[in-house]
């Protein structure tokens, strides 16, 4: 007999004309996630600037050559290279560098600040937050933090309306948060100040993570077993997607503000049809509200050209472990896996073995983020068109998750995971390698270790819930995913350090990706096995089968991405 959350599944169909339905349509929306993770490469874009001198320029020397305007200087001009001079309206002799500028009296200078502003090169970027705030020089440290404070909100968010949804529904939150990514991203264009714009950057990151967060929850409980696997693993199909968008949107428009408008109104469709969408039948369940959950089979069955047959009450029938089909403990009979003691993060470390495997478990978790975004953040650096890079970014990952899906399902998890992350790692070392003139290798080997992050990204989730046993599989998970998050949240700080050398960010990633690959086979193989129950038995994954395990798959309400 199957079991509850299968039964109806089996009744109604693993992926029919309803499910089908539903989930392309909140997928649609979880586009905007990967829209807003990734917008700032272009709000915070710094252009070629000089510090600005008083008056109007007339005339500009530059390497020796002299031309009326500074537009003609901007595709030579180098930092290093030496000062511009320019004579201004006023009759001034002013030497311009991009923090400093320095008056010509006789053989002297008199150096000071750029108390008059800064002048941009705005051939490429006609506006960015950066150009709009002059977010350089002293305040260049307020441009940097734009991404750090979104991710921030990420983990936050993540947290909260995972809760959120616990206690008032999916649908709820699902709506909610749509709807406010909506009215904070085109607050966002609308904000006169950098102090404003990051209060609603970050806004924006709380609800964009609480529905990446809940669609997981939404796609699971409306999908069966035969299908799970790859439904939930292309919703970051959809986050792929989001981040194409950007890269088209940034090449087409050059101001930041209306960048920021057309981005958030992409979606915008999906609060036309949202609310027709039902709460899951398991949360209904769980609240005690069968008839509401009853009239959803219903429909759900008619939807999928069937005559409904299931009833609430079948799925009420208890298992012989105690507890209903659908979760809801009998108060009469004792629960099958009773922890003598409240379970708490340590119990994942409560042995030799089981502290390798949570230890593993962390570090590809966090590995997984940060060189998720390190690859899609430094992409718009790796010379070339940045806006091919970073569509080539999202691009690459689409059939990064199809391999995924397959390869997991043939050669197993670990044999799957630990190669893509060696494979990254390698690719990281080799992009080092390459000569600075050769830009295109450069960006193929980039693409080579955004492709293989992401297929260890995407299958370390469902990895992490074979591993454990049910007593702490959500603990597990949940400690992974605030891994994935902090690693979301120190990816900007490591992309910065090119600043120090331009290969740092790749040389972190590829080291810790090497070293994650080489501890990730060490980890047992889940491909093929039951889940297991206590912590005896999945301490024994990998050296002998699990007893009294519990045969199918249990997904967790939770997950990262962030």
């Amino acid at each position: 007999m199957a079991t509850g959350v299968e039964r109806i599944f089996d009744e109604l169909g693993h992926f029919g004309r309803f499910q089908a339905c539903l989930y392309f349509g909140v997928v649609f929306q979880a586009i905007s996630c990967g829209i807003h993770y990734l917008s700032s490469v272009f709000l915070v874009e710094t252009p070629k600037f000089l510090c600005s001198p008083p008056g109007n320029i007339t005339s500009v020397l530059y390497l020796n050559q002299s031309t009326a305007s500074l537009l003609d200087v901007w595709p030579a001009y180098s930092p290093g290279a030496g000062p511009v001079v320019v004579a201004t309206d006023r009759g001034e002799l002013w030497e311009l560098s991009q923090c400093q500028r320095a008056r010509r009296l006789g053989a002297g200078l008199t150096a000071e600040g750029c108390s008059g502003g800064f002048k941009y090169d705005v051939a490429d970027k006609q506006a960015t937050i950066v150009t709009d705030w002059d977010l350089v020089c002293d305040r260049e440290w307020l441009a940097k933090l734009t991404q750090p404070t979104f991710m921030l909100g990420v983990l936050i968010g993540a947290v909260l309306f995972g809760d959120i949804a616990d206690r008032v529904g999916r649908k709820p939150v699902l709506m909610g948060t749509s709807a406010c990514q909506l009215v904070f991203g085109v607050g966002v264009a609308f904000t006169g100040n950098y102090y404003l714009f990051a209060v609603m950057r970050f806004l924006l990151a709380l609800v964009s993570s609480g529905y990446l967060v809940v669609v997981f929850v939404y796609v699971t409980e409306f999908t069966g077993l035969k299908v799970r696997t790859w439904t939930s693993m292309h919703v970051h199909a959809a986050f792929a997607v989001g981040i194409m968008v950007v890269a088209l949107v940034g090449y087409l428009v050059r101001v930041w503000w209306l960048y920021q408008l057309v981005l958030s109104l992409c979606t915008a469709p999906f609060l036309i049809y949202c609310w027709k969408f039902p709460e899951t039948p398991f949360y209904l369940m769980a609240k005690g509200r069968h008839q509401e959950t009853q009239e959803l089979l219903d429909h759900i069955a008619r939807f999928n050209g069937l005559v409904p047959t299931l009833k609430v009450s079948d799925l009420l029938e208890l298992e012989e472990d105690g507890g209903s089909l659908l979760g809801v403990k009998d108060p009469q009979k004792p629960p099958a896996v009773e922890p003598e003691h409240k379970l708490s993060i340590l119990d994942l470390f409560g042995t030799w073995r089981m502290a390798r495997r949570s230890a593993t478990c962390w570090a590809i978790w966090f590995i997984g983020s940060l060189g998720y975004y390190v690859f899609s953040l430094g992409s718009v650096s790796l010379g070339g068109n940045q806006y091919v890079n970073l569509f080539l970014a999202g691009a690459v990952e689409l059939p990064s998750y199809l391999i995924g899906c397959f390869a997991m399902d043939r050669v197993g998890r670990r044999r799957t995971c630990a190669p893509a992350l060696l494979l990254s790692g390698v690719t990281c070392m080799l992009i080092i390698a390459v000569p600075a003139d050769i830009e295109v290798l450069a960006v193929v080997l980039s693409m080579m270790g955004k492709f293989a992050v992401a297929i260890a990204f995407g299958l370390i989730y469902l990895y992490t819930c074979e591993l454990y046993p049910t007593i702490v599989r959500s603990l597990a998970v949940g400690s992974g995913s605030m891994m994935c998050r902090v690693g979301s949240v120190v990816a900007p700080f490591c992309v910065y350090l090119a600043d120090i050398w331009t290969y740092l960010p790749q040389l972190i990633v590829g080291v810790l990706a090497f070293i994650t690959g080489v501890l990730t086979m060490f980890l047992p193989e889940t491909l093929g096995q039951p889940l297991t129950t206590t912590l005896e038995e999945a301490e024994a994954l990998g050296t002998k089968p699990p007893r009294n395990a519990v045969e199918g798959l249990e997904l967790s309400q939770s997950h990262h991405k962030a």
